[in-house]
């Protein structure tokens, strides 16, 4: 868009060059008419420049909006997850789980304390010299419930799957499963994402096939935003931190 812009303002330019050689050059009984005709191709050109560009800002405008909105629950998503994970040892690729989990389900509080113990082989390998070793003692204290700690009096996890300010029934696509490490273990991984174009729907075509071939480290790269990975080890989004946290 800024290059048509650039092409414009050049054609405008171009455009005053011919009115002062028409001036200059052009018999006095043509040149109102072709002033007037060559004047107002200006206006039009400059007209065409100011909406390419302010379209563009505004088209700007609103996509960091949108964005935010659906960051925000997609960090919700994310909390959730990871809290699921901690619990049961892995996510889940249901909402409806994922809400069920988050209504009922428990964290268990712990207290660690240092303690030392008889070793008994060094004890016996020593003659029967009485050896001690360290050892960390883990007790249960108590259970905190999944909700209090994420959401505390708030139930928007209940609409979590849905994308704020997209098309009425754009949900949050989620997946969940495992990837093997290099030593044969089963990793629990998650994904879940909408795609640009989903979130700016009713937007110029054009700037959206720009939007979707972003590559920089001040916006979202890729076709999508992004919590998670089906194919690595990682529970990052994919927008930069100017939007909020993204680990």
């Amino acid at each position: 868009m800024i290059k048509l812009a650039l092409i414009v303002l050049g054609a405008i330019l171009l455009t005053i060059l011919i009115v002062w050689l028409i001036d200059k050059f052009i018999p006095t009984k043509a040149k109102p008419f072709l002033t007037i005709a060559l004047w107002a191709l200006i206006i039009f050109l400059g007209y065409i420049t100011f909406n390419s560009v302010y379209g563009e800002i505004e088209f700007n405008k609103l996509k960091e909006k949108r964005y935010a909105a659906a960051i925000e629950r997609l960090i919700d998503i994310r909390d959730a997850q990871l809290a699921h994970r901690t619990v049961t040892g892995k996510f889940t690729k249901s909402y409806d789980e994922l809400i069920r989990f988050i209504e009922n389900g428990k964290f268990t509080l712990v207290e660690r304390r240092d303690t030392s113990v008889v070793d008994e082989e060094r004890t016996l390998a020593y003659g029967g010299v009485t050896m001690f070793k360290d050892e960390v003692i883990v007790d249960t204290i108590g259970y905190e419930p999944v909700k209090d700690r994420l959401f505390k009096d708030t139930d928007r996890y209940k609409t979590m799957m849905n994308v704020p300010l997209a098309k009425e029934g754009t949900k949050f696509t989620m997946d969940a499963g495992t990837l093997e490490d290099e030593n044969g273990n089963e990793i629990p991984v998650f994904e879940a994402y909408v795609k640009k174009d989903d979130i700016l729907y009713d937007q110029d075509k054009n700037l959206r096939l720009k939007e979707n071939q972003v590559i920089s480290v001040e916006g979202v790269n890729g076709d999508a935003l992004r919590v998670g990975s089906m194919d690595d080890f990682k529970t990052l989004g994919n927008w930069p931190k100017t939007y909020g946290s993204n680990e």
